[in-house]
C-alpha cells in the first residue's frame, strides 16, 4: 500500500488564517495506490469528518506520491473549510507551479476537501457550487482500445448498456508523414458506429502530426463525428489554429492543460470548441469550475476528460450538474485499461454500485451528500496492499522510432 499519514500537532501552524477554533482542522491525510491505475486520497479532520479525492496521473504515480508527501507535511492543522486558501497556499507559496504532477497532487487534496466540507454540511457538492442547472448528465464510454478493433461488437455492447455516444481512438500510431491509406480505416470505423445510431467522438490522442491531421479531418467531415479530440499536440497552437480554420468538425482538447492560465491562450485565439479539463489533473473541483466559467465567456463547451476512477468521475459530475456550458461526461466503465489490468473497474470501490447506472445515455444526479458516492474503504485498503505502478504504453514504428501513445 502506498500510504502516508501524519497526525496533527499542537501549536501555531505557519501560513494559516487567524484561529477559528470551532472549525474542523485537518488531522490526517492518506493516499492509496489502487488497481487498475488510480491514486485515491483520504482526508480526516479533528471532528470525525472525512472526504475522498483522486490524484491519478496515469503512468506517473511515484511522482504524484512524492508531491503529496511534501504537501501533507504542510497541511496538517489547516482549517479544512478553507479550500481556496489551501489551494492558493500551494499555488503561490511554492514559487514553482503548474504542470501535471503538481496539479494532480493538488487535485486529490482539493476534491477530498470539497467532499469533507459538503458531508459536514449534509449537502451534495453541487449545492456549494451554485446549485443544479440540470437533473442528469449525459455520458459516453470508450470502445476499441489503443489500437482500434472489434468496433461493431463493442459499439453494440455500449448500446445495450444504455449509451447514446461513444469515443474511440481515431488511429493506431501514425508517422509524421504516412501513407494516406492508413487513414481509410478510421473513416470506415466511424461509418460503422454511426450506422448503429451512435454519436462518436474521435480521439486523435496527439498521435497525428499536421500533415496527417489535416487529411484525416477533411476525410471525416462528411461523416460528422461529434468532435475530434487532440488532433494535434498542445505544443503546436499555431498548427491547431490553422487546422481549426480548415474544418467544421468541433475541435476538443484539454486533458493536457492543467490550469485556467494554460487554457487562456487557446480560448483567446478561438482554437477550441470543446474544452476537456481533467478534474484529477487540473487542480480539482476548484480549478475545473473556474476553467468552465472562463470557457463560458468564450462560448466554449465543457466535456470533462475522465478515463479514471470513481472519485474523479463523481467530482466531475458534481461540477457538470452546476455548469451551464457542460455538454457530455467521459466515464471509464469497462474501458480497455481497466479490462487489461484485471477485475477492478469503475464500481469496484463503491458501496452503492448503482450510482453511475446509465439510462438512455444519462447518469442521474446523485442524491447523496458530498461527492454523492460512498467509497468502500475496506476494499481500497485491501487492494492497495499489492498494487504496483502502472506504466504508460509504448508505441514504436517499423523503423524502431518512438511514436505517440
Amino acid at each position: 500500500m502506498a500510504s502516508n499519514q501524519l497526525q496533527a500537532e499542537s501549536g501555531l501552524i505557519s501560513g494559516q488564517l487567524p484561529a477559528q477554533s470551532s472549525l474542523p482542522k485537518i488531522k490526517s491525510i492518506e493516499y492509496f495506490r489502487v488497481k487498475p491505475r488510480w491514486l485515491f486520497v483520504k482526508i480526516c479532520d479533528d471532528q470525525g469528518g472525512y472526504g475522498w479525492g483522486e490524484a491519478t496521473l496515469e503512468g506517473h504515480t511515484r511522482a504524484v506520491e512524492g508531491t503529496l508527501d511534501e504537501m501533507i507535511a504542510r497541511l496538517i492543522g489547516y482549517v479544512a473549510d478553507d479550500i481556496e486558501h489551501i489551494w492558493q497556499t500551494f499555488w503561490r507559496l511554492g514559487f514553482y507551479r503548474g504542470g501535471p504532477v503538481f496539479m494532480s497532487a493538488i487535485s486529490g487534496i482539493d476534491i477530498a476537501l470539497w467532499d469533507l466540507k459538503a458531508r459536514r454540511m449534509g449537502v451534495p457538492i453541487y449545492r456549494l457550487l451554485g446549485g443544479k442547472v440540470r437533473n442528469k448528465v449525459q455520458v459516453y464510454a470508450w470502445i476499441g482500445g489503443d489500437r482500434p478493433k472489434d468496433i461493431e461488437v463493442a459499439a453494440k455492447a455500449r448500446i445495450a448498456q444504455g449509451l447514446k455516444c461513444i469515443k474511440m481512438n481515431a488511429t493506431e500510431d501514425v508517422n509524421w508523414l504516412d501513407s494516406p491509406s492508413v487513414l481509410d480505416s478510421t473513416v470506415e470505423r466511424l461509418k460503422t458506429v454511426k450506422s448503429l445510431g451512435l454519436d462518436a467522438g474521435l480521439d486523435f490522442h496527439g498521435r497525428l502530426h499536421k500533415s496527417m491531421a489535416k487529411q484525416l479531418a477533411k476525410a471525416l467531415e462528411p461523416h460528422r463525428p461529434l468532435f475530434i479530440e487532440e488532433p494535434l499536440l498542445m505544443e503546436h497552437p499555431e498548427a491547431l489554429k490553422q487546422l481549426s480554420g480548415l474544418t467544421t468538425i468541433p475541435i476538443a482538447f484539454g486533458e493536457r492543460l492543467y490550469t485556467r492560465w494554460d487554457c487562456k491562450p487557446f480560448l483567446e485565439q478561438g482554437i477550441v470548441d470543446v474544452l476537456q479539463p481533467d478534474i484529477a489533473h487540473a487542480g480539482g473541483i476548484s480549478e475545473t469550475k473556474k476553467i468552465a466559467i472562463m470557457a463560458e465567456a468564450y462560448d466554449v463547451a465543457i466535456a470533462p476528460h475522465c478515463p479514471l476512477g470513481p472519485i474523479a468521475l463523481a467530482a466531475s459530475i458534481q461540477v457538470a450538474l452546476s455548469t451551464p456550458n457542460f455538454v457530455i461526461q467521459e466515464m471509464s466503465l469497462g474501458m480497455h485499461y481497466n479490462v487489461e489490468a484485471g477485475e477492478e473497474d469503475l464500481n469496484t470501490y463503491l458501496v452503492d454500485q448503482t450510482v453511475f447506472d446509465i439510462e438512455d445515455g444519462y447518469v442521474k444526479a446523485p442524491t447523496g451528500v458530498g461527492l454523492g458516492i460512498e467509497v468502500n474503504e475496506e476494499v481500497v485498503r485491501k487492494i492497495s496492499k499489492d498494487t504496483g505502478h502502472w506504466e504508460c504504453k509504448e508505441f514504436y514504428g517499423p523503423d524502431g522510432s518512438i511514436r505517440e501513445w
